[in-house]
This record gives structure tokens, C-alpha cells and sequence, in this order.
């Protein structure tokens, strides 16, 4: 099941870089990974279901290499950890610039959110808009495992913080030496102390009651 639904989703992938969100078809996407039609849909209802699913799924793998360089010890396949203007050399752990830096990254470079950003921008209204809803419950908490992961506080105030940063990313991507310093400056920031009255968290049970879980993609 799961080595299936991986394959459904490296096929969409792949479908999404080639063709863009709007041309793409549930039959091309289950072409593309070799399984029939009707397994396709055991998975994943709608071709909005397999794209949110696919958002998902990068956006943990994305964390998970995150964590690892805020812990001070990148992961084989996250690659070299950048060197970040203004910080001594104890600080390259890489701890919390490295990690914002591979996030900005591996967000500006991801092919299918590349290729939908050249042809298709507006259909990135859904994920450059932080909202209440399943999807940005899951982003903030990974920003939260990175931000804990660096010896910094997850306040609300700071995953938000930097969800917004991270997010400008998909609509403007900056060049990695300017990605680089203003890490250094969001990380700064983030490591003095703040005291602001903020709303509590919004929990998965609060999240858009009754919305859908994909992302409102045309089918």
C-alpha cells in the first residue's frame, strides 16, 4: 500500500513538471505509476486529493531534512549545509539559518511547484496564504519541529513568522546569497525574547470545519 502510494505520488510529480496542474488527468497520473485506474481512486478520490497529498508529503520530507540541520547534523541526501554571512563558525551547526535556508531551497526548487509558479501562478493562491485549514495545521507544526530542533521557542508569533518567509518563497524565490542572509537576520531575531498576547494555536478539530482537505486545484 504504502510502496503504491508513493509511486501514485512520484507519478503526479512527475506529471504536474511536465504538463502543469490543469492538463494533468487521473488516467495519466495512473499511467505514469503503473497501476490501474480503480487503484488510483482506492487512494485518492480526486486529482485535488492526490496533489494536496503530494504537498504533504514534500512538506514532511522538506522538515525532516530541516530537523536534521537544526540539530547540527544534516541528513546524507540534504546535501552540503550553507555558510551563512555574519555567523561564527560554531554556529554552522547549522542550527536555525542552515535549516531556513534549505527550507527557501527546497521550496524555490521543487519542479512541480516550479513549474506551476512559470505557467499556472495563480493556482499557488492555496499555499501562499496561510489559513486555518488541515494542511497549514501541518505546515506550522513542522516549522515548529525546526524551530525546537535549534534551541529556539515554537511561539505561535515565530512558527508564523516564519511560515511567511518560507511561503514568499513559491512566488519569489531569492537567489541563495540573499536566502543566506536573511536567514542570518530572521534567525537573529527569533533568538531574542518576545512577549506578545497571541491567539491560541488552531488545532486539526478546528481547521475548517467541513472544508475539503485538497487544495481547490481544478480537477
Amino acid at each position: 500500500m504504502l510502496r503504491t502510494r508513493t509511486a501514485i505520488l512520484e507519478a503526479a510529480a512527475g506529471c504536474v513538471e511536465r504538463d502543469g496542474v490543469r492538463k494533468v488527468t487521473m488516467g495519466e497520473i495512473a499511467s505514469a505509476a503503473g497501476v490501474a485506474k480503480a487503484t488510483l481512486y482506492n487512494h485518492f478520490r480526486t486529482k485535488d486529493a492526490v496533489l494536496a497529498a503530494l504537498v504533504d508529503a514534500r512538506v514532511a520530507a522538506l522538515a525532516a531534512e530541516c530537523v536534521a540541520i537544526a540539530e547540527g547534523h544534516a541528513r546524507d541526501d540534504a546535501g552540503p549545509r550553507p555558510a551563512v554571512p555574519g555567523l561564527a563558525a560554531s554556529d554552522l551547526g547549522l542550527r536555525l539559518p542552515g535549516a531556513l535556508v534549505h527550507a527557501a531551497a527546497g521550496l524555490a526548487s521543487y519542479p512541480p511547484l516550479h513549474r506551476v509558479a512559470t505557467d499556472e501562478p495563480a493556482l499557488l493562491l492555496p499555499l501562499v496564504v496561510p489559513g486555518g485549514g488541515r494542511g497549514w495545521f501541518q505546515a506550522r507544526a513542522a516549522v515548529g519541529d525546526v524551530l525546537l530542533a535549534a534551541g529556539e521557542a515554537a511561539a505561535p508569533e515565530a512558527v508564523d513568522l516564519v511560515l511567511r518567509w518560507l511561503v514568499g518563497q513559491l512566488l519569489w524565490p531569492m537567489a541563495p546569497a540573499q536566502a543566506e542572509l536573511e536567514a542570518a537576520f530572521l534567525a537573529s531575531g527569533l533568538a531574542g525574547p518576545v512577549q506578545l498576547a497571541v491567539p491560541p494555536p488552531v488545532t486539526p478539530a478546528q481547521a475548517e470545519p467541513g472544508g475539503s482537505d485538497g487544495l481547490g486545484w481544478p480537477p
